[in-house]
């Protein structure tokens, strides 16, 4: 069986996009255990501005209206009619990817649909009167002609319940690759160093509930810091919000990758994702994976997780004011407590989160 994934953009993992990381990541492990795996993005720019991969990318321009096709794409999906094929489309509310749909009925070829968080609980319940009548004109049919409808999270699994039942429904977390030898961790012992990376999507990451959480446990930690490891639209608003509330030790880094990222990571204390919307936010896993105790929110769809290994603490409300009391509580614990949760972190992500363990289980997807 030939698998094709299908995205927008080109799959590296050298850019901010949380979709083009995973992708990347789950291709690679797939072709390393000898899938027949494939990358095609739709993309405004063809340069190939990537390292040599294991496997075939393909890169067809993006059409300037939002639902086009254009004539190469048509045709390599016409190519395939007949043959043992399965695309597996990623994103949630693309419009390209409902006349795609449409193609794929066409020519009788099976595909599944991973909505990358794009249909979880707050998504779904978020959704305004335009993307209703988008839902229901374009989503939704889309959707009718999926073989099977992939969640990273039971946040995603519920919310598309909530206004499109279905026995579609596959939930399976993607994977993430533990460094060969543990990333060295070097917290300054002299302060504490709170952590955050990701886009700046400042309400979606529930930045602002970090910002607050931070000025109160501040208060009591003089030497705390926070560092914010990201770049986005959120940027400018953060930093006048920290102005105006004269808010002191919080470093915006900007976009890192690659082993400066990971040195930043394994300097920090604690790693805080206080997410209102997501897919299976990457970065924690990384954080996880170095041995540094993790703070989330139910919408990283990672709680559940976190808590069963005792990895570092899931909020059971996402407020700044339950954030505070995470971060004092985590500062206040021995080192003993401390070393067993940064054991428990790497354990975590090495028996739930192990692309060896988890590719087999996407073969049951495309099935």
């Amino acid at each position: 069986m030939e698998i094709i994934h299908l995205i927008l953009g080109k799959a590296n993992p050298e850019r901010m996009n949380g979709v083009n990381k995973v992708v990347y990541q789950l291709a690679t492990h797939q072709s390393m255990r000898g899938r027949n795996v494939k990358i095609w993005g739709i993309t405004k720019f063809l340069t190939r501005n990537f390292e040599e991969r294991d496997f075939e990318t393909r890169l067809f321009p993006a059409s300037k209206n939002p639902f086009g096709v254009i004539k190469t794409l048509r045709n390599a999906i016409k190519e395939k009619a007949g043959k043992d094929v399965v695309f597996h489309l990623h994103g949630g509310w693309v419009p390209v990817y409902a006349t795609l749909s449409g193609l794929f009925k066409r020519h009788n070829i099976r595909f599944v649909i991973t909505g990358h968080g794009a249909y979880n609980t707050i998504a779904m319940q978020r959704s305004n009167w335009l993307k209703k009548i988008y839902f229901t004109l374009f989503e939704k049919p889309l959707l009718n002609r999926a073989h099977k409808v992939h969640s990273i999270g039971q946040s995603e699994v519920d919310g598309l319940q909530h206004v499109y039942p279905n026995n579609k429904s596959f939930l399976l977390p993607y994977g993430f690759q533990l460094h060969a030898s543990p990333f060295s961790k070097k917290p300054n012992p002299e302060g504490f160093t709170i952590g955050f990376v990701g886009r700046l999507d400042t309400w979606t990451k529930g930045l602002d509930l970090l910002i607050n959480a931070f000025a109160d446990f501040q208060k009591l930690e003089k030497k705390s810091i926070l560092w914010i490891v990201g770049d986005g639209p959120g940027r400018a608003y953060l930093e006048k919000f920290i102005t105006e509330q004269k808010i002191k030790n919080v470093v915006l880094w900007g976009g890192k990758f690659g082993n400066e990222k990971d040195k930043l990571i394994s300097q920090m204390h604690v790693f805080v994702h206080s997410s209102r919307n997501e897919g299976l936010p990457a970065s924690v896993l990384e954080a996880a994976a170095m041995g540094v105790p993790v703070i989330v929110s139910k919408p990283t769809n990672v709680a559940q997780s976190v808590e069963d290994f005792n990895a570092g603490m899931a909020l059971a409300y996402n407020t700044a004011e339950d954030l505070s009391k995470a971060l004092k509580k985590l500062k206040n614990a021995s080192t003993q407590m401390i070393d067993s949760i940064s054991h428990n972190a790497r354990q975590m992500v090495s028996e739930v989160y192990s692309w060896e363990r988890l590719t087999e289980k996407f073969d049951k997807l495309y099935s």
